[in-house]
This record gives C-alpha cells, sequence and structure tokens, in this order.
C-alpha cells in the first residue's frame, strides 16, 4: 500500500524506532537497561491513584466525556497557573485540553499550516515538531541551539526572508534534549521576533517542574505581549509522573485555541472521565511532593554526570530536566556508538541526532530508571570502555 505524499515525507518517529532495537536486544538476552526515552519510573502522587480509582466506581464516568475538559479540570488547570507562574488564564476561554501534548502538537500545526508554508524548528530539538510540519507540507527550517550561546536562539541569525514565510516558530524551555533553561530574557526575545515577523510563538513547557537549581523556570505567557502571539504547552506527564495517562493541555493566544478545538472535535471524543478527575487532584498536589521526587533525580543525575567525567565526554549537571547532554569524543557517531553500547551493555541511551542534525556527536541520557538500575548501568559503561 502506497503512503500518502504527505506520510511520506515523515520518517518514524526515532523513539518507536529505537524500541525496537532495544527488543531485540532483549531477545538477544540483554538485561536491558533503559535510559533512551524520558519515561519516568517513579508513580505519580497516592491520592492521583486513589482518584482515579473511586471515579471509576462511578457509573456514570464511562460514557462520552464531552469534547471540552470538565470545568473543575480547567479551573484546576488555572490555578496551577496562577500558583506557579503568576499568570491568570480565563478557565473558560483560555484552556484547551490535550491527549497528551505530543497530539496537541500535530494538531496545531495541521490547524495553522499549509503546502509551502515555513516552520522553525531548534536543533536540536524535540522530533514531533518538524514531524508535525512535514505532515502539513511545511517546510522545516531548523535554527541551531548552541552551547555558546547557552542552547537558546540566535534570532538575529535566522534568515528575514524565512522569517517572512514562517507560520510559526518552536521554543522548549527547560529544553528537552540540552537541559538549558532559557528564561525571561530569552522569551522576551522571542515574543518580539514573532511580532515582528506575524508568526505563532508556540512554547513547548513539559519540563517546568523538573528543576534543580536557581529561579524556577517561568511560562512564556508571563512575557508582555506573549498572549497575542503565543500558545504555551504544557502535561502532566513530568511534572506528576503521569506520562502513560496523556493528560496535556495548551495555554494562550485565544483564536489559535478555537482552530485548535475545531480540529481535535473532528478527531477525538474527549478524555476518559476518571482521568480527568485525577487530573484535577494531581494539580492540586503539594509542591513538596515534586521536591522529593526532583531530588530523587537530581541524586541519578549525579551518578550519570560523574561517569561522564570519569569516561572523559562532555557533560554537567542540568539546571532542569531529568536529561544528561552528553558530548562524544570527536569523530564518534551518535547512533553508531549508541548502538555499540546497546548491543555490548545492553544500556540503551538516545542518539543525539534523534533531536536532528545538531545532535550529531552528543546522547541523551535519562535519569528515570530505577536509582539501582543507573549505578549498574555506570558500572558496565566504565567496564566496556575499559576494554576497548
Amino acid at each position: 500500500m502506497k503512503p500518502s505524499t504527505r506520510l511520506a515525507r515523515v520518517p518514524e518517529f526515532p523513539f518507536a524506532r529505537w524500541g525496537d532495537a532495544c527488543r531485540e536486544a532483549i531477545e538477544a538476552g540483554a538485561d536491558l537497561i533503559r535510559l533512551d526515552v524520558g519515561n519516568p519510573d517513579l508513580p505519580p502522587p497516592p491520592e492521583v491513584i486513589d482518584a482515579a480509582r473511586s471515579a471509576l466506581g462511578d457509573a456514570s464516568a464511562h460514557g462520552y466525556p464531552g469534547y471540552r475538559c470538565v470545568a473543575p479540570l480547567r479551573r484546576a488547570i488555572a490555578d496551577y497557573y496562577d500558583r506557579r507562574f503568576s499568570v491568570s488564564l480565563d478557565p473558560e476561554s483560555e484552556i484547551c485540553c490535550l491527549l497528551g501534548s505530543k497530539e496537541g502538537i500535530v494538531h496545531l500545526t495541521e490547524a495553522l499550516v499549509d503546502p509551502g508554508d515555513v516552520v522553525l524548528v531548534p536543533d536540536p530539538g524535540y522530533a514531533p515538531y518538524a514531524a508535525a510540519a512535514r505532515l502539513a507540507g511545511a517546510e522545516v527550517i531548523r535554527f541551531p541551539l548552541l552551547a555558546e550561546h547557552g542552547h537558546t536562539p540566535d534570532f538575529d541569525a535566522i534568515d528575514v526572508d524565512v522569517a517572512k514565510r514562517a507560520r510559526i516558530l518552536w521554543l522548549n524551555y527547560p529544553n528537552n534534549p540540552t537541559g538549558a533553561v532559557g528564561g525571561s530574557d530569552v522569551f522576551a526575545e522571542a515574543v518580539a521576533f514573532a511580532r515582528a515577523h506575524d508568526m505563532l510563538l508556540c512554547h513547548d513547557a513539559p519540563y517546568a517542574d523538573v528543576r534543580f537549581d536557581g529561579e524556577p523556570p517561568g511560562s512564556l505567557l508571563a512575557s508582555p505581549g506573549a498572549r497575542s502571539v503565543a500558545i504555551e504547552f504544557n502535561s502532566l506527564s513530568k511534572t506528576y509522573n503521569m506520562a502513560g495517562w496523556r493528560i496535556g493541555y495548551a495555554v494562550g493566544a485565544l483564536a489559535v485555541l478555537e482552530l485548535l478545538r475545531r480540529i481535535r472535535t473532528n478527531v477525538d471524543s474527549g478524555m476518559f472521565m476518571p482521568i480527568q478527575r485525577a487530573a484535577v487532584t494531581a494539580l492540586a498536589t503539594d509542591a513538596t511532593w515534586i521536591e522529593r521526587r526532583n531530588t530523587v533525580y537530581r541524586e541519578r543525575l549525579a551518578v550519570l554526570v560523574e561517569l561522564m567525567d570519569e569516561l572523559g565526554f562532555r557533560a554537567s549537571m542540568p539546571s532542569a530536566t531529568h536529561y544528561v547532554w552528553v558530548g562524544l569524543p570527536e569523530g564518534e557517531s551518535s547512533e553508531a556508538y549508541a548502538r555499540r553500547l546497546l548491543r555490548e551493555t545492553g544500556v540503551a541511551v538516545a542518539p543525539g541526532t534523534f533531536f536532528g542534525p545538531g545532535g550529531e556527536g552528543f546522547l541523551r541520557i535519562s535519569a528515570t530508571a530505577p536509582t539501582d538500575r543507573i549505578h549498574e548501568a555506570a558500572r558496565r559503561w566504565s567496564v566496556w570502555v575499559g576494554s576497548r
């Protein structure tokens, strides 16, 4: 069966392909340790599970839940934004719930982009930004996030003619995969750039609460003028260890949210009611729970950074996210190195090229495996390098 022209433009999601390699390693007898995917191994707060369990017993909770999430969930999101970012949202109009922010990224692009338009994508960056653009028939133009620029964009380096054709500019802070935090200065620059070139600024912020040092990362919507040109995506996946629950949302520019709602009513029938009730509980979780969880991540990341130092690789402790962005020795291919590591040690890490051409020569390591398994991965990796 021949794929559509749109689908033919899009390669398989890199982590789906990598999952096949991991299964092959298991079938070959490997004791696999997965440090490649950002899949939280720790559970959500216990009261969240209790809320879902209770809702499952409600006979009224199993029908179609409606195209909009329920008012208590919209209010909970608004309360979270007010409490966490000092950003006031109208629960009636400025919040659009999603079945995970990943689907929202794709659907928003479909709602706004026509063939031949340009979408500006960070490099390195999360693969769905570019994939969504290609599915819509757009041209993907990547802008680099260089270490010497703090892994933030140099907007002056973006070609003016390209900017004139661009419909969307993607940002993601705290950043996956580099761990960079960005900050209010970056957001202010981005808002000014988007306004000057009449494009939508899309900010993906799922790691805002996976933070360790310095001032807590803020919301793009706190920047003056952002609401007229920007949408911010967020989710409960990383903040509350609820990746598999598929709870996301978009907030920001009203006209854009209406377009997103329109396309979504044609492709899904709403979020399962017990999940919505659990999400309300999660969003009210005391910040001390998040800090305790982040302490676990910090300890794991320290193990990984120490290992990279021992191996002579370039890495530093991130200020946010549960990832270490690792520079390989000169001349090492990211995917070739990761494949050898997987095949010969059973340790899976993510090749930097999964995040774009700018990721060549890097690996992303996730601290989302049990602490004892991270120590075991470090031991295997160290022995392997020492024997080469």
